[in-house]
């Protein structure tokens, strides 16, 4: 019994399985390359959130400067002391509000010392840089400047509170009588952490004794 002849072989079946595993192959690239953008992408939102926490170690520096410390009076707090990275004038700034001071290191010699960087220790390699800047357009008293050269903020009163608050630049009402209220001049504390991957944050607080 004669068999009939095969058909010839045309390669459809192969060259669809061909098409399908490059297909899978462009997906599976895809797919790499996704997970690896969304690792990268969480590293830096890790970093970032990490150096915001390590910016906070400025507070207790400049709470302690101004309790017990070289700004603890408003006689040592009229003028600049760049020994202590503070500046009793506003700060030239950035058009975010960043002071210049903390974007080029030869501005920062000129208003704080490097000596007073934080250096976060156990290899972490991350660096804080701050400065200090009291709210008003010049060096001098602020009972002096008054609500025209500084910005002031109220603190609300007990019946304990002593309106003559020597820390403060209180202000008589329009009746020249003294004010219900204490106003205080206002302090801002700028940082900058720099860490690993040459990630960079900014933070920016104010405050009032």
């Amino acid at each position: 019994m004669k068999h009939p002849a095969n058909p010839a072989q045309r390669g459809t079946v192969l060259l669809l399985t061909l098409i399908i595993l490059v297909v899978l192959l462009l997906g599976g690239v895809a797919l790499v390359r996704s997970f690896d953008t969304t690792l990268l992408t969480a590293g830096n939102i890790a970093f970032k959130r990490d150096l915001v926490n390590q910016g906070e170690r400025v507070v207790p520096v400049v709470l302690k400067l101004f309790q017990t410390g070289a700004l603890n009076t408003a006689n040592a707090r009229q003028n600049n002391d760049k020994n202590n990275n503070y500046s009793a004038a506003i700060l030239p700034s950035s058009p975010q509000g960043v002071p210049l001071a903390l974007l080029d290191n030869g501005t920062f010699t000129t208003v704080g010392a490097t000596g007073n960087d934080i250096v976060v220790a156990q290899g972490q390699n991350v660096k804080i840089r701050y400065v200090i800047d009291r709210m008003c357009n010049a060096q001098g008293l602020d009972t002096t400047l008054g609500a025209a050269g500084c910005i002031l903020s109220d603190n609300n009163l007990s019946d304990a509170v002593d309106v003559n608050n020597p820390n403060g630049a209180e202000f008589g009402g329009p009746d020249g009588k003294p004010g219900a209220v204490p106003q205080q001049v206002v302090y801002r504390i700028s940082v900058r952490v720099d860490g690993p991957r040459n990630t960079q944050t900014f933070l920016q607080t104010t405050f009032s004794l």
